[in-house]
């Protein structure tokens, strides 16, 4: 079934916050959704909290670029990825 909304969440080495922004994805009120995230290669832990989210809640789909692409190639694989009607980038700031 096709999502009504895709939450994009390009990621690069951000082990200290893709927890709380995953969470906070997670955590709305309407619930056609689907959480597309993309390791852009990072080398600190992002990686491993992203598999264990994505092996608690199947709207979390994630997938990991062999080499860091640079953010902005990394936004588009994030658009190529969703499945939703609409979609939505959020930021690990």
């Amino acid at each position: 079934m096709t999502p009504k909304v895709s939450i994009l969440i390009p990621v690069f080495n951000r082990e200290h916050m893709i927890s709380e922004c995953i969470q906070s994805a997670l955590d709305q009120t309407f619930t056609d959704f689907e959480v597309v995230v993309v390791d852009n290669a990072s080398d600190d832990g992002t990686w491993e909290i992203c598999q264990r989210f994505a092996s608690m809640d199947s709207r979390v789909r994630i997938f990991r670029n062999n080499t860091n692409v640079g953010p902005v190639r990394n936004w588009m694989r994030c658009a190529e990825l969703a499945r939703g009607v609409y979609s939505k980038i959020l930021s690990v700031m």
